[in-house]
């Protein structure tokens, strides 16, 4: 079979773009999808984050796409608005060398207000959480009688989260003469009645992993009491130094008494779950992200479909409901081939759970003896990356480009020393090595951007 994306029938923008991207040799699913979904076939695909599934439908609606056409042609649904911003993201990479294309995303946890201006100037491309389209179909602010092209993106977690109801209603304004791509990690019973209820002879597709559970030692403390998990957090912590862990457990209110308990022994760390606030929620990704944090305390939100690059230890500080999510867990660490490691904390009543997992994966995770752990107890841990807050983002034209510019060109400081550059609406951040993040701060107080002043603040 010829993995090439050049052996693809795609417009030639497409394919330029795709070489400029060093986009050659499809993924399984990629290679899988692609053919029947540009021949215009429903898909039903099971495959797991990291597999390339957002290229195996973004490829097909742009090529589909009229541009001159200037209405809303693609819906692509999704659980969450990190997952929607990260899809949102990689289809204007996609597309950019694709002229005037619009690409909206739609989410909750911000206003409605902005969201319905910028659709009163119309879109090409709408990516979204069932919730906030839902809203926009109720108030008649978002039209899909042109939709031709409707995605689900991990139907199975907008399943668990109580979203199909949402799904229904919003099918119901769906065109029923339309194309259907289904992607999910896992195939229960409700999403077969999904395919049968939304789709027309879906074609069905599963490959497997390209993570391989290969790189990730796994380990499990048998704990005689729940109350040993802080402790036994601390010193797992202390015993392997990773520069980044996250932490999962099965309350949002677990997340935020983790965190200051680490927070007091030493460590950086930082709670996130579903009551946060969207603008905190992002700056907690966004440090954690660009190792301004080291420790991410968080429910499952976390599991699967944020833009987190591979972590050094994850630690189930309580066990999942059910295997495949353990899976995506654990799937934070080992990535793109590097070695993990991934702890389970184990109470007396939960060892037929962790048989369960053990069973699933098909391998049993080696006791850990906690007589090994480190008993030190004074922790100073710094993360090596500091991030600067900008009051200014892509509503005052602010690109990585001027940031990096002022501050290299500009304020001569070494490339080397500035990390990720991330815009917002209204507000720009920037990871500055620990070293120079107070003359970094302190040139950006007197000096430009963009021949502009803004105000600027370290978050912490």
């Amino acid at each position: 079979m010829n993995n090439q994306f050049s052996s693809l029938a795609l417009r030639p923008e497409l394919l330029n773009n795709l070489e400029s991207l060093a986009y050659e040799q499809m993924t399984d699913i990629q290679a899988a999808c692609l053919p029947l979904a540009l021949a215009g076939k429903d898909i039903i695909a099971q495959a797991k984050t990291g597999s390339g599934k957002t290229a195996a439908f973004g490829l097909t609606l742009l090529q589909r796409l009229q541009v001159k056409r200037f209405r809303v042609q693609t819906l692509v649904l999704c659980p969450t608005r990190e997952l929607a911003d990260q899809v949102a993201k990689e289809l204007r990479r996609l597309a950019r060398q694709v002229h005037n294309i619009k690409i909206l995303s739609l989410c909750g946890g911000v206003s409605i207000g902005p969201q319905i201006g910028s659709l009163e100037h119309g879109a090409h491309i709408i990516v979204g959480t069932p919730g906030r389209i839902e809203d926009h179909l109720r108030k008649g602010t978002l039209d899909l009688s042109n939709l031709d092209t409707l995605v689900f993106d991990e139907a199975d977690r907008m399943l668990d989260m109580g979203f199909s109801e949402a799904i229904e209603n919003i099918v119901g304004y769906c065109p029923k003469q339309r194309q259907t791509l289904l992607f999910s990690a896992t195939y229960p019973k409700e999403i077969e009645a999904i395919s049968a209820q939304y789709l027309n002879k879906p074609e069905r597709i599963q490959v497997e992993s390209k993570h391989k559970a290969s790189n990730i030692q796994q380990f499990a403390i048998e704990l005689k009491s729940p109350d040993e998990k802080d402790e036994l957090c601390h010193r797992l912590l202390a015993s392997y130094q990773p520069e980044s862990c996250i932490i999962f457990c099965a309350t949002k209110r677990q997340t935020q008494t983790i965190a200051w308990e680490l927070k007091d022994r030493g460590w950086t760390a930082l709670a996130l779950n579903g009551d946060m606030e969207q603008r905190e929620r992002d700056q907690t990704l966004l440090r954690f992200a660009n190792a301004s944090a080291t420790i991410l305390v968080a429910t499952d939100v976390a599991a699967r479909g944020l833009d987190i690059a591979s972590v050094g230890l994850v630690i189930n500080y309580d066990l999942p409901r059910d295997p495949e999510i353990h899976v995506h867990r654990i799937g934070r660490t080992g990535r793109a081939g590097r070695e993990g490691v991934a702890v389970c904390l184990v109470e007396p009543r939960q060892q037929r759970a962790m048989n369960d997992i053990e069973e699933y994966l098909g391998q049993k995770a080696e006791i850990l003896d906690q007589n090994e752990l480190s008993n030190e107890t004074d922790i100073e841990q710094r993360p090596q990356m500091i991030t600067i807050a900008i009051d200014g983002g892509k509503r005052s034209k602010v690109r990585p480009g001027d940031i990096l510019g002022a501050l290299t060109r500009d304020g001569g400081f070494q490339g080397s020393q500035i990390g990720k550059i991330s815009i917002f609406p209204n507000h720009a951040y920037v990871a500055i090595h620990r070293a120079i993040a107070n003359q970094v701060l302190a040139y950006l107080r007197d000096g430009k951007i963009k021949g502009r002043s803004f105000k600027v603040r370290k978050l912490s």
